[in-house]
């Protein structure tokens, strides 16, 4: 079953799965010339479906590309799923800006597959791996406190400019927009490129061998990155081994959460309370000391979080407040009350959602939006508290050793 390449337009593999023959395309993801590649051989007649590397999120938001302005914000906010919604934006405002900027829609090989494949009444196969899934398996190949520089240099990396440069657009030729918005900061990273590359190279190999064992497709040509031909192809051509959906349920499966990362909120509430008792019996005055340092320490890191996110001045006065109080509380976080109260003072509107994805393509718009903003306050408000509740357990304990 050794595969036959051929073309000099794109790496095209081709590839005999017992009965069944598969043609995978690399694409690349910002080039004209692959959509109207898939256009030309879809037109051909010759595959009986068409498989696009894509989830069921990704899918829905090609087909309906205004689907975050529907979002329950409340609903977001109150399963945690804010940074992930944050992150959606970041992405969708990187290739609004692509479109605008060089008339280049990314995926639109993809739109184009799945539009020619509909028309043509052929099934369409949705091969790639859950993004959510995808993002949590990076997120726990790395040491719990480098998560939150992940998505933070994500987003950064997204929004900190307004312009998309032509070398950027050079290395979305060969792979998606995560894959290389990671590989700026993240180059040579095993830990890194098995969850984001590997392992979605293996997933989409077992997902066509799945659809050929499901519905025997005689034809299917499979439209996925340039990026991942090679891998796709060689783990096609190694002898099956497990059966796809054990490879599949393997590829999903999330790690276990570990336990004890529970405990540390619990364990650090417990020494700063350890240390105001220690406090109050060496001296009334030093006890009150701490509690101001507690105080000025968090509230005042979770404030400068909410004012960074330009909220409103009564939310950044609750972030001050309730940032010292939740911190002794993990199970309420400091992000959940200042976004209510911003949510409360500044409730969106139905313009606000319907320009959600035009306002973030620039800086300015993503404070300018009120629900951007929310979610800016949210996240900018819970990082200064989680900051300020380590700065100030430092702080007490310093002073506690003098």
């Amino acid at each position: 079953m050794a595969p036959e390449e051929h073309s000099e337009q794109a790496p095209i593999i081709d590839l005999t799965l017992g009965d069944s023959r598969v043609t995978l395309l690399g694409t690349a993801h910002v080039s004209r010339a692959s959509a109207e590649q898939v256009r030309s051989l879809l037109e051909t007649g010759d595959y009986d479906a068409v498989a696009v590397e894509l989830c069921p999120s990704r899918y829905g938001v090609v087909v309906d590309p205004n689907a975050l302005a529907r979002m329950d914000l409340f609903k977001v906010l109150r399963e945690g799923k804010a940074p992930m919604a944050l992150a959606s934006l970041a992405l969708g405002a990187y290739q609004q800006r692509l479109a605008d900027q060089f008339g280049i829609q990314p995926g639109e090989e993809q739109r184009v597959a799945i539009e020619q494949a509909r028309a043509a009444h052929k099934a369409v196969l949705l091969i790639d791996r859950e993004i959510g899934v995808t993002l949590k398996r990076v997120a726990a190949s790395v040491v719990w406190w480098q998560r939150w520089g992940l998505m933070v240099g994500l987003v950064a990396s997204l929004v900190s400019r307004e312009d998309v440069t032509e070398e950027e657009v050079e290395r979305l030729k060969e792979g998606d927009i995560l894959e290389t918005t990671f590989a700026q900061f993240a180059e040579e990273r095993e830990d890194l490129y098995r969850p984001l590359i590997d392992e979605r190279d293996r997933y989409m190999a077992a997902r066509l061998r799945e659809e050929i064992e499901r519905a025997g497709h005689e034809n299917i040509l499979a439209v996925i990155g340039a990026g991942h031909v090679k891998g796709v192809s060689a783990y096609l051509g190694e002898s099956p081994g497990a059966q796809p959906a054990e490879v599949i349920a393997e590829l999903d499966a999330l790690p276990p959460p570990r336990r004890w990362p529970k405990f540390i909120p619990w364990i650090i509430v417990a020494l700063v309370l350890v240390g105001f008792a220690i406090g109050f019996y060496r001296n009334p005055g030093l006890g009150w000391n701490l509690v101001a340092d507690w105080v000025l320490i968090n509230g005042g890191l979770s404030a400068l979080g909410a004012a960074l996110a330009l909220g409103h001045p009564l939310t950044v006065l609750i972030a001050f407040l309730a940032a010292p109080l939740t911190s002794l509380n993990p199970t309420i976080g400091a992000g959940m009350v200042t976004a209510a109260v911003e949510m409360y003072l500044r409730k969106p509107a139905m313009g606000d959602f319907a320009r959600l994805r035009r306002d973030v393509t620039r800086l300015t718009g993503w404070w300018r939006n009120r629900v951007s903003r929310t979610l800016l306050v949210f996240v900018l408000s819970t990082l200064g508290s989680a900051v300020g509740t380590y700065l100030a357990g430092f702080r007490i304990f310093g002073r506690l050793a003098e």
